[in-house]
């Protein structure tokens, strides 16, 4: 009897270790244990992949997790400022700053996080048109008959697929179009850009000229190439709103194509992140490559686009990281274990 009790101690113990806990009362002490947590996101479907890998992170340190709440930036941030929310995991810096900035800031928000690197974006047309009439630059568009070529419906001027308002990148096209004396040769098409960029890549498909905003990662580029299919457009110059002295979008290989190249951010309520220390570590050192979020994208283009979908792709995303993701929860946890000492 005796040796069976302790078969059975060292079975529970064995257990234990599995599921990465140390002993009877272990899941008490996952930092997350009988906190909710309730992250944001924007109208963007295809940034549900993200904000969930950071979700099931938390879930791992014991928080309870909410289903997202869809928001626009502006929105989203004052929202996390005031403790209506937790975490963003799709803070574009810099061009989200100002919605950043006009919410409080670093008093009332967190975002000491590198979350995705090498965010691009840019105007691109298609490479047919681009090599045919040896279009390089967007201000080659101040030419009615260039911007013609683009003209979708007959007024004249060319038309470009661009920003849904509230996004942020609506505000830098706005400006570029009067910086770059744009105005009277484009118009700027907003609504819904799924929708707009439907239309954009069936014209495409019917083989003729295109113009379009879009950014990376995202799955457009993985449909219509860079430098294969479309290419990026130059600017003349840098022409950022505010100081535009003070921030060139040059890149370090020459190129400008009129945006500083941005790093997405977990963005988190300060007061949260504060009192919760293996949260603020797990978002710090969490890290996703762009072409993996490209390739999640276009699987969400090609129809697996329902959320059940997403959270499978997470999962997969984990099987095939897990020592990657392993490492994340170690760090988190090992931080919570400091701040209780």
């Amino acid at each position: 009897m005796k040796k069976t009790r302790t078969f059975a101690r060292a079975l529970l113990a064995t257990g234990l270790l599995a599921l990465g806990l140390s002993g009877p009362g272990a899941a008490q002490d996952l930092p997350g244990k009988g906190i909710t947590v309730q992250p944001i996101k924007s109208s963007v479907a295809e940034e549900l992949f993200q904000s969930l890998l950071v979700s099931r992170a938390l879930e791992k340190l014991g928080y309870t997790v909410k289903p997202a709440q869809e928001t626009e930036y502006a929105t989203g941030h004052l929202a996390l400022a005031n403790g209506d929310a937790t975490f963003l995991a799709n803070h574009w810096d810099p061009l989200h700053a100002a919605f950043f900035q006009n919410a409080g800031g670093e008093a009332k928000i967190w975002r000491n996080s590198t979350y995705v690197t090498q965010s691009l974006q840019g105007y691109l047309i298609d490479k047919k048109t681009a090599d045919a009439h040896h279009i390089t630059n967007i201000e080659q568009l101040r030419d009615p008959k260039i911007a013609q070529l683009f003209d979708t419906n007959g007024d004249g001027k060319a038309d470009l697929t661009g920003c849904n308002p509230g996004w942020g990148c609506e505000l830098a096209i706005e400006h570029h179009l009067d910086a770059y004396q744009l105005r009277s040769n484009i118009t700027h098409n907003q609504g819904s850009y799924a929708a707009l960029m439907a239309d954009t890549m069936a014209r495409y498909r019917q083989g003729k000229p295109i113009l379009y905003y879009t950014w990376t990662p995202y799955w457009i580029s993985n449909v219509l190439r860079p430098g294969k299919d479309v290419v990026f457009l130059e600017v003349p110059f840098s022409a950022q709103k505010g100081d535009a002295s003070k921030t060139s979008t040059r890149m370090a290989n020459g190129r400008d194509y009129g945006f500083v190249v941005n790093v997405q951010r977990i963005v988190a309520n300060q007061q949260f992140v504060q009192q919760n220390p293996a949260a603020a570590k797990l978002f710090a050192v969490m890290q996703l490559p762009v072409g993996d979020i490209n390739a999640q994208n276009q699987r969400m283009h090609g129809g697996e686009n329902q959320e059940q979908d997403v959270e499978r792709h997470v999962d997969g995303w984990i099987k095939a990281h897990q020592k990657t993701f392993d490492s994340w929860i170690a760090q988190a946890l090992a931080a919570g274990k400091n701040q209780a000492k």
